[in-house]
C-alpha cells in the first residue's frame, strides 16, 4: 500500500448519495482510496450514486478502522469544525496523507482525532455535507500542489463531451 498518497477515510457514513459524491470527488481529485467504517452505508449501496464509475478504478473498501494497515509515512488528517482546529485555507498538505471525515449526523470520535497528526477545518458558515466537504478538501489539495495540471489538454479530457465553450481573448477578440 505503500504507492498511495491520497486516502480518505468516512467514518459511519449513512447516505448513498454523499459516498457517491465522495467517489466522484476521489476520481477528480486522483485519490489513491475510499475507505469506510460502520454499516449503514451498506443497507443504503443499492442506491448507488457514482455516477463517473469511479469504484471501477478507486477502491472502495469496508474497513473495522481507519487507521489499521497504513503505512508509517501516511499522516492522519481529520477534517472537523473543532475547536483547535488549523483553518483549512492555512493548512500545508503532507505528501501521503488519509483525511478522516465524521458521519453526516455527529463527528470524528475523540480517540481518532487524538491520534491525528492534524486536525483541519474548512471556515465555513454553518456546516457542509461530506460530498461537499470532500471535495472542498481535495480541491484545496489539488490548488496547492506544485503538480496541477493546467493545461487545455486536461480541460479538453475532463469536460463534459457536450461541453465544446471556448473563450474569446479579451484583445484580440478571437476564441482561445
Amino acid at each position: 500500500m505503500s504507492q498511495h498518497r491520497t486516502l480518505i477515510g468516512l467514518i459511519n457514513p449513512k447516505s448513498p448519495t454523499n459516498v457517491g459524491g465522495v467517489m466522484r470527488a476521489a476520481g477528480c481529485y486522483q485519490a489513491d482510496e475510499v475507505r469506510y467504517t460502520g454499516h449503514r452505508y451498506d443497507r443504503a449501496a443499492k442506491f448507488c450514486t457514482d455516477t463517473q464509475d469511479v469504484s471501477e478504478h478507486i477502491a472502495l473498501t469496508k474497513v473495522e478502522s481507519l487507521l489499521d494497515d497504513l503505512p508509517e509515512d501516511v499522516k492522519i488528517v481529520c477534517v472537523e469544525l473543532a475547536l483547535g482546529a488549523t483553518p483549512l485555507p492555512h493548512f500545508v498538505h503532507p505528501e501521503k496523507a488519509i483525511y478522516i471525515f465524521g458521519p453526516e449526523d455527529n463527528s470524528i470520535p475523540q480517540a481518532i482525532a487524538d491520534q491525528a497528526d492534524h486536525v483541519v477545518y474548512v471556515p465555513t458558515v454553518g456546516c457542509m455535507n461530506l460530498a461537499a466537504s470532500v471535495n472542498v478538501l481535495l480541491y484545496d489539495r489539488l490548488a496547492k500542489s506544485t503538480t496541477m495540471d493546467l493545461s487545455e489538454q486536461r480541460i479538453k479530457q475532463s469536460r463534459d463531451n457536450r461541453n465544446r465553450l471556448k473563450i474569446k481573448d479579451a484583445k484580440t477578440g478571437a476564441s482561445a
